[in-house]
């Protein structure tokens, strides 16, 4: 195992000399020690918190590329799954500002005679919410060492080549009724907003989320020609650590498989409430909780989930990636884990909070 790159500033109680040797601050004990168990493990990944402008911790281990042994580093690049949900409900809420789509439009009225199961009265604002009770195309909790999606990966890049795969699932429940999450359901999101807009997913995401975001190290990217900054993915499978191109999309969509970089985390969070991406309005609107916690699911809005009153979260699991973004709004703190790896998020994230 490489060695990790590690930069903190937490400030050290009263008579240590040196935070970073430190084993008083209970918070820097756990999260040492949850990191010391990812980088016994075979995964990568980067940490950081952010508080007030100014940054904590951050850090890195593990190696990014394992076939040309590159170490992992703060700076890398990372599949973060779906944490690409809160990307897509600000495009499709871009949308919404500028008067082409409404929350109350139904997604019929852009489907026309495709995906004949989807009830006529799903709206976008129940796919939004995960409250649209369309049939799901994937199995979230299939392991994910299993190959979920017919066919080769690079067939599907743009979000109509999964028209076919979102086809043929009974709807479960009356639109609005229940709470039910549903990575079919941000494909159509997908779908219907390029439909709206006639331009391409891919590109209504940068033009009307990254670039007004002002992130600089978010896009998609495609998994068989990924840039020397990207991090692989991996996946367990027969006993043997693979990367992860065969098990997703070679491009991701609606519902996952953004790529994006710890310090761009602390940059969308802030341009998001500040109303750079969408009025502030608009924000306020994907931020008010539409399903209350449950002992199953954390509480929803649109887009996002909301562990806690003034706190925001974006999370991701996949094959080859577990991410967690969490933003607690007074104290404008932002924690990040991505890692590359599909369990290797969880312990670090905790420890965290």
């Amino acid at each position: 195992m490489t060695s990790p790159t590690d930069t903190t500033d937490l400030p050290p109680p009263a008579g240590a000399p040196d935070a970073a040797t430190d084993t008083t601050d209970p918070l820097t004990d756990e999260l040492r020690e949850a990191l010391r168990e990812a980088e016994d493990e075979p995964s990568a990944g980067v940490v950081r918190i952010d508080e007030g402008g100014r940054t904590l911790l951050t850090r890195a281990w593990g190696l990014a590329d394992r076939r040309h042994a590159v170490a992992m580093t703060p700076e890398h690049t990372i599949a973060v799954a779906s944490g690409a949900k809160g990307f897509t409900a600000l495009t499709v809420m871009s949308l919404v500002a500028d008067g082409t789509l409404t929350l109350a439009t139904p997604a019929r009225q852009l489907l026309g005679d495709d995906l004949p199961l989807v009830d006529d009265a799903v709206t976008i604002e129940h796919l939004l919410a995960h409250r649209a009770g369309i049939g799901d195309y994937l199995d979230d909790d299939a392991d994910t060492a299993e190959y979920l999606l017919p066919g080769a990966m690079s067939g599907y890049v743009d979000p109509e080549d999964y028209l076919e795969v979102l086809g043929g699932h009974a709807q479960e429940f009356a639109p609005g009724t229940d709470f039910a999450y549903c990575n079919g359901g941000y494909v159509l999101l997908a779908i219907l907003a390029q439909r709206a807009s006639g331009t391409p997913f891919h590109e209504l995401v940068r033009t009307r989320v990254i670039e007004p975001a002002g992130l600089t190290g978010t896009a998609y990217l495609r998994s068989d020609a990924l840039p020397a900054n990207a991090a692989v993915g991996y996946v367990e499978v027969d006993g043997e650590w693979r990367t992860n191109v065969h098990h997703l999309p070679v491009v991701g969509g609606g519902d996952g498989g953004i790529w994006t970089t710890a310090a761009d985390l602390v940059t969308f969070w802030d341009a998001l409430l500040a109303g750079r991406i969408v009025p502030r309005e608009l924000v306020e609107e994907m931020l008010r909780e539409r399903t209350a916690e449950t002992d199953d699911e954390l509480a929803y809005g649109l887009g996002f989930y909301l562990p806690e009153p003034g706190v925001v979260q974006l999370i991701g699991q996949d094959a080859g990636a577990s991410f967690s973004s969490r933003h607690t709004i007074a104290t404008a703190r932002t924690a990040s884990v991505l890692t590359t790896t599909a369990d290797a998020a969880w312990d670090v994230e905790s420890a965290i909070r």
